[in-house]
């Protein structure tokens, strides 16, 4: 398997979030809406918005915030062109005011500014992930494009720390969906936030270019098809790593797969000359990576082939790395393929092959990985594609984005489903953590509260209806989000793929077993301050001040 350790993120590629999430990349009902209060005189009220998602993900207790960074380029270089500008004249009525397309030239996200949860965190349903202040018509033309960016980069990331957590922490994951992903930027995007869930390596060249992701191949039975006899080997010879002539790589080969052969009871009629070829040309170009897919056509007869090759690679003192099984029952297989690295290493006395990898790819999702931890098995590296990057169990994490306050007066969108309400006002976000630093509830509070105190009782109002208010004493508090963006800036470090990787895997490893496990985990409490649970309830019973102004949906 080739290999390249990641590097940092190329500054120059950075940007590319402004190819792929123009401000133009948004639904018209923005423009319409933005007009509208724009005729209306209103569009410079302040405005507050927030985003966040009514229900964990996969059935799970838990979700990972990811695409902060893409959201505060977006932010950062928000502007429409002059093209932007014309076709949106064009499909506009044609009584729109001709002054609103010079207004439009002139928005930017100068008066803009956004708290949020670093990326990586581990975060919960119904809890604020970003709040967006600013001018009401400019933060409603946001609504889209942040969505977008939030909603399927948290989606895969959670989804990947759900396959991280299914696999356990020994066995490496490698990402390889780009080829089954929803187009080049969902297979882009899916590279890089499977990487900061917790997969080791990607498949995806331009993810480990832009994003610094190690990047990892090995080769497709296509390859090995391709071949069909010894003669389409060239070159035939092979320089030994420590230096020297060039050696006859088949004939070495040969004598060497006679004598697997042997060890392993086996006829050498059933050698197919074209895998040979195949994996002969390969360790040839490749004799520092040779790892080559088994099973094109049976997983005993390509094990044969290999070993030879590997016999002979460790000859002339390179280290094969070892076999990719993609097809049938892997567990079973691999156990098989040790066995017969162990007794290779012992009778040829060969100490590398002790250390051969074996890799897994088959249509893998998070229950067959479940099962695989089950069951006996000798697989160190698991591919997994389709199910990963399509979120098979779940398409989309349903964030939103609701208008919380104008002009300083709360605003709440009322539901007959309870779900669906919003949450009126500025807001604060603090984790309570236990003694032992595991977060056992978000608290959500009006902004303008104090923020809780260590040792000092409060009480509070689960989101949860079944659960009654609560009196809670905190022994360690938290604030959630943080000044992210402020006057058309970016006011905190974007952080690289290695970076939110590396909080995302500390959020998760402080987050209580309970929490994290893949059936039926503990609801985490999200809980309303005692003054925001007595706003909502006044809202609610249409006796809050403003209330002729409330907007109910």
């Amino acid at each position: 398997m080739a290999t390249s350790e990641g590097n940092e993120a190329c500054p120059a590629l950075t940007p590319s979030v402004l190819k792929r999430v123009p401000p133009l990349l948004t639904d018209l009902y923005q423009f319409t809406m933005s007009y509208a209060y724009w005729r209306a005189g209103r569009h410079n009220e302040p405005a507050v918005f927030e985003l966040f998602f009514r229900d964990n993900p996969f059935g799970g207790g838990f979700s990972l915030f990811a695409g902060l960074s893409d959201c505060l380029l977006f932010l950062e270089n928000f502007r429409f062109s002059d093209d932007d500008v014309e076709y949106l004249r064009s499909v506009l009525p044609v009584n729109t005011d001709p002054a609103f397309f010079t207004y439009l030239k002139e928005l930017d996200c100068s008066t803009v500014s956004v708290s949020a949860v670093p990326e990586g965190s581990v975060v919960f349903a119904r809890v604020p992930l970003l709040e967006v202040s600013g001018p009401l018509a400019v933060v409603q033309l946001l609504e889209t494009s942040l969505l977008c960016l939030v909603n399927y980069a948290s989606l895969v990331c959670s989804n990947a720390a759900r396959f991280r957590l299914a696999a356990g922490s020994r066995r490496r994951l490698m990402e390889m969906g780009l080829r089954r992903a929803q187009g080049p930027d969902g297979g882009l995007t899916a590279s890089r936030y499977t990487y900061i869930g917790g997969f080791d390596l990607s498949s995806n060249a331009l993810a480990g270019r832009l994003f610094g992701i190690p990047v990892a191949g090995t080769m497709a039975h296509s390859y090995v098809t391709s071949f069909s006899s010894l003669e389409e080997v060239w070159p035939q010879t092979l320089v030994p790593a420590g230096g020297g002539g060039p050696i006859d790589f088949i004939s070495l080969v040969r004598g060497r797969l006679g004598r697997v052969c042997q060890l392993l009871g086996s006829k050498t009629d059933l050698i197919r000359e074209g895998e040979l070829a195949a994996f002969l040309s390969y360790a040839i170009a490749y004799p520092q990576n040779f790892l080559p897919v088994i099973d094109s056509y049976s997983v005993s007869c390509g094990l044969l082939c290999f070993c030879a090759v590997a016999l002979a690679l460790c000859e002339l003192q390179y280290q094969p790395l070892g076999v990719r099984l993609d097809s049938g029952d892997l567990c079973t297989q691999s156990l098989e393929v040790r066995r017969v690295f162990k007794e290779c290493s012992k009778h040829f006395s060969v100490p590398q092959f002790q250390s051969l990898l074996i890799v897994g790819t088959n249509s893998v999702s998070e229950q067959s990985l479940a099962e695989l931890n089950k069951k006996d098995n000798e697989i160190d590296v698991v591919g997994v594609g389709t199910h990963l990057v399509t979120c098979t169990r779940q398409p989309s994490l349903g964030c939103v984005y609701k208008l919380v306050e104008v002009r300083g007066r709360p605003r709440m969108k009322m539901s007959e489903d309870p779900g669906k309400s919003t949450l009126p006002g500025r807001k604060s976000v603090y984790r309570l953590l236990d003694a032992d630093g595991h977060p056992e509830m978000d608290l959500i509070c009006l902004s303008e509260e104090p923020a809780p105190k260590v040792g000092v009782s409060l009480t509070c109002y689960p989101l949860e209806l079944y659960k009654m208010v609560q009196s809670v004493t905190p022994v360690q508090v938290t604030s959630l989000r943080l000044n992210v963006f402020s006057c058309g800036q970016i006011t905190f470090p974007l952080n690289s793929a290695s970076e939110s990787r590396e909080r995302a895997q500390i959020s998760l490893q402080t987050l209580h077993p309970h929490h994290k496990r893949l059936q039926e985990p503990h609801n985490y409490t999200v809980a309303l301050s005692e003054r925001l649970h007595s706003l909502v309830s006044d809202i609610t019973r249409g006796n809050s001040k403003g209330s002729n102004f409330l907007l109910s949906n």
